[in-house]
Order: structure tokens, then sequence, then C-alpha cells
């Protein structure tokens, strides 16, 4: 399948959200994503679909001082 990644295209095989953190190797309780332009709130992680097509925002949170 076909997406945008913060504004990379990317070929993945993810079915839903969750997957998709999980095939990009991030850790989904330090990300913020938005999906076509809409927040997925990270309950919703593995019932959002991905779907050829689809831009994907991610931020990761990072820590520091």
């Amino acid at each position: 399948m076909h997406i945008e990644v913060n504004g990379q295209s990317r070929e993945v095989a993810a079915q839903d959200v969750a997957a998709l953190v999980a095939e990009l190797g991030l850790d989904a309780r330090k990300v913020a994503i938005e999906r076509n332009r809409e927040i997925v709130p990270r309950s919703l992680y593995e019932t959002i679909p991905v779907e050829d097509g689809d831009r994907f925002e991610i931020v990761q949170f990072v820590g520091g001082g």
C-alpha cells in the first residue's frame, strides 16, 4: 500500500495505525499521529485503518534538558 509519512512516500503492509507504528519501529506511547489532517486518538490506533493514499504526520516526543 502506498502512503505518505511526514512528506515522504512509503510502501507499507500495515492495515491499521497500530501496525503502522510498529512497522515504523516507533513507540506508540511516545508519538502523536495525524491521518489526513485529523488527529488519531491513541485509544483508536488499532481500529483506524491505513488506506492507500493516506497522508500521515507523526511527531515523536523526546526528553532532554
